[in-house]
């Protein structure tokens, strides 16, 4: 790539149409079940599949890679493009915090904390370098790298805190699920009734879906005598892979979530 095509590619004055979907109730559903697969299919392969925590990491890192390098190199949002490159990431985040615990025995408080100062890291340097954390604004290079960065810190921190919370303090799977349920109702109560931020709003409740996701995927594929419902990592990653992809070819068609051209990139 020459230098003149690098620098715009990086331009923060270079602008397209965003490049992630407008938040509607499909985007919630669709994080949510991607979440759960997160969760569910990091088990599958590395156990069901004999591919090991390392052969998993090594597999999903190069799935990712591939699909976020389609995802740069559109012009625009793509629902599939977008929506695979969420599950990926989504299996990814969890294999980081897999690694961390289980290979190199790092607490999960410990991760818990080193995912959430990554994440605020990430997010003060965004905001240094474009003045917005606005998931409206991803409309260069720059700001989707920034954005693919949260996404993944909030994937491992999602996965650690969830973690740390049905399993080290015991609470269950069923109830962590109601209680990061509850704080996505605390904030959107926030949002809408005080006026909270709505960018904060939409990180807040961002960051608790990963948990709560990772808690249902838990809940249902786990065996009934470790709290779950006994469905297995393999009938629990197809039946929410077949819903997303559901959603997705709905959005496909009806383009119902198509970023609007209007909106400011600020």
């Amino acid at each position: 790539m020459s230098t003149t095509s690098q620098t715009r590619f990086w331009s923060d004055t270079t602008e397209t149409m965003s490049k992630v979907p407008e938040v509607t109730i499909f985007f919630w559903i669709i994080k949510v079940l991607a979440t759960t697969v997160g969760e569910t299919a990091a088990d599958f392969l590395a156990t069901n599949l004999h591919l090991g925590l390392s052969g998993t990491t090594g597999v999903m890192a190069v799935a990712l890679a591939v699909a976020l390098y389609f995802q740069f190199r559109s012009d625009r949002y793509v629902p599939a493009t977008y929506w695979v490159s969420i599950v990926l990431i989504s299996v990814v985040g969890t294999l980081v915090t897999d690694n961390l615990t289980d290979k190199f025995h790092v607490s999960l408080i410990l991760t818990t904390c080193i995912f959430a100062v990554a994440l605020i890291i990430t997010f003060v340097a965004w905001y240094r370098s474009e003045g917005t954390l606005s998931i409206h604004s991803i409309r260069t290079a720059r700001r989707e790298a920034f954005y693919w960065l949260a996404i993944l810190f909030t994937f491992a921190l999602g996965t650690a805190s969830g973690d740390l919370i049905a399993e080290k303090m015991s609470l269950g799977y069923w109830k962590s699920a109601l209680l990061f349920a509850g704080l996505i109702a605390v904030v959107a109560i926030a949002a809408f009734a005080l006026r909270l931020n709505a960018v904060l709003a939409f990180w807040l409740a961002y960051i608790l879906t990963r948990p709560l996701g990772a808690s249902i995927g838990d809940y249902l594929s786990q065996p009934v005598g470790d709290g779950g419902r006994g469905l297995g990592t393999t009938g629990t990653s197809a039946i929410f892979l077949a819903l997303i992809v559901v959603v997705v070819v709905y959005l496909t068609a009806s383009r119902r979530d198509q970023p609007q051209p209007e909106l400011s990139a600020t």
